[in-house]
């Protein structure tokens, strides 16, 4: 039998409300070990003296009465709306525990909604990143997942998984009887690919959904003393990087978290790249140069008096990265129009500079009409499938029972992103997560 857990699930700390959450097999007989007046009506907030194991009042509190299956869990739950004092939590708890309650442990409460088939493993990771959601593109993303749009797209890629596996198979099983054709495998070759052309469009989308997640990576390259520190302390409006004169100054990775058109961008100031005087520089170039290829945005900053600089930076940026040439309180006339201008010293130019940045990435990981695989397990699972589909394409023709295998792998694939297939290390990885409470 399975325990009754509680949590806290707001934080910690002293403030107006605190909740209490129980979910169990007991968690109404806790909760009226804690009453002396009448039960509250299910789904019906009430207000109502609480006590202690010895009949003190501890608090006197909103509850809420969830009977099971109509409940976050499925279980039966309560809810405790306390006055936010550590003592009234301190009280509630020690009740509760007196009771037969059991402190839940991460995750939990939403575990036992996904054993209890309130919401599958996509919608629960949806739920984890709207806790942690802190721009909103990240919030729109997370609703619509835990609302069931990656759900819907992975029950549909397993639904004609199915019909194409039932056709190979059909021919497997029944090759001489007279309703089924010789070549019924033959009729899963456009279904399969038809698969295969939704799953690619999908791997395609440059990571969009785990960028919204983690943050968009920019890194801006440069000669030493270029300004690319000073560049990175305009851009996130503090003192995130130390600034002198002396070439080199910038030795590792200087990382600032921004947003940008509603969605987090990952700024970072990296070393400056020349033939480096030491291995302490050396390994700093290095680093920098790993940065700037694996950045989904490389911003060059040259100095605009330098001819060699602008021209070192174009063989080391993509067609779709910046050039900036700052430094343009130093210059008399023009740049040339090579790059944008800028003064990270005055601050002039960084205005058309932070939207030319917003505008790449709102037009990268804006919204689109596919939802966005949001993590790499998911990922990893698609392409999985993928390559089993492949393979079972491929094997129609001459080993039907090969190919049955194949699409039996990539079934198994797309089951194991919404929990259909019971994988405790997953599910495990999953949940530990969350926070305490939900």
């Amino acid at each position: 039998m399975k325990t009754t857990i509680y949590a806290l699930s707001t934080p910690p700390g002293r403030s107006g409300i605190a909740v209490v959450r129980l979910s169990g097999p007991s968690a109404r007989d806790i909760l009226a070990a804690l009453l002396t007046e009448p039960y509250p009506v299910p789904r019906q907030a009430s207000l109502r003296s609480l006590h202690t194991a010895t009949g003190d009042v501890f608090d006197r509190a909103l509850v809420l009465w969830f009977p099971a299956p109509a409940s976050f869990t499925g279980e039966d739950c309560v809810e405790l709306h306390l006055h936010g004092g550590a003592a009234v939590i301190d009280g509630a708890i020690t009740a509760i525990e007196s009771a037969g309650g059991c402190l839940a442990q991460a995750g939990e409460f939403t575990r036992r909604a996904f054993e209890n088939d309130k919401l599958d493993l996509t919608e629960a990771e949806g739920l984890a990143d709207l806790i942690e959601a802190e721009t909103e593109g990240q919030r729109k993303q997370a609703l619509a997942q835990m609302s069931g749009s990656l759900k819907q797209l992975y029950e549909g890629w397993r639904e004609a998984l199915i019909s194409v596996l039932a056709s190979i198979e059909g021919e497997i099983d029944f090759p001489d009887e007279a309703d089924v054709p010789d070549a019924l495998a033959h009729r899963a070759y456009e279904p399969i690919s038809g698969l295969i052309f939704s799953i690619e469009l999908h791997l395609a989308d440059g990571r969009r959904g785990e960028r919204v997640r983690t943050g968009f990576s920019i890194a801006l390259i440069g000669a030493p003393n270029a300004g690319k520190s000073s560049l990175l302390n305009r851009l996130a409006g503090r003192d995130a990087a130390i600034v002198t004169d002396i070439p080199g100054t910038t030795r590792d990775i200087v990382e600032v978290r921004v947003t940008m058109a509603g969605f987090p961008v990952v700024i970072c100031d990296t070393a400056g790249l020349r033939e480096a005087v030491d291995a302490i520089e050396a390994e700093g170039v290095r680093r920098a140069l790993d940065r700037a290829e694996h950045a989904d945005l490389r911003i060059g900053v040259a100095d605009a008096r330098s001819q060699s600089e602008l021209l070192d930076l174009k063989g080391r940026l993509l067609d779709d990265d910046l050039l900036v040439l700052n430094k343009l309180d130093l210059v008399s006339g023009k740049t040339g129009g090579a790059g944008l201008g800028v003064s990270a010293k005055t601050g002039e130019g960084i205005d058309a500079l932070e939207r030319r940045i917003e505008a790449i990435v709102q037009e990268r990981l804006g919204a689109r009409e596919l939802p966005a695989l949001s993590r790499a397990r998911h990922r990893r699972a698609v392409e999985a499938a993928h390559s089993a589909l492949l393979r079972c394409r491929t094997r129609l023709a001459d080993a039907p029972e090969l190919a049955g295998e194949d699409a039996r792998l990539a079934v198994r694939a797309l089951e194991s992103l919404t929990g259909r297939v019971d994988v405790e290390d997953i599910l495990d990885r999953v949940f530990s997560q969350f926070c305490i409470g939900k």
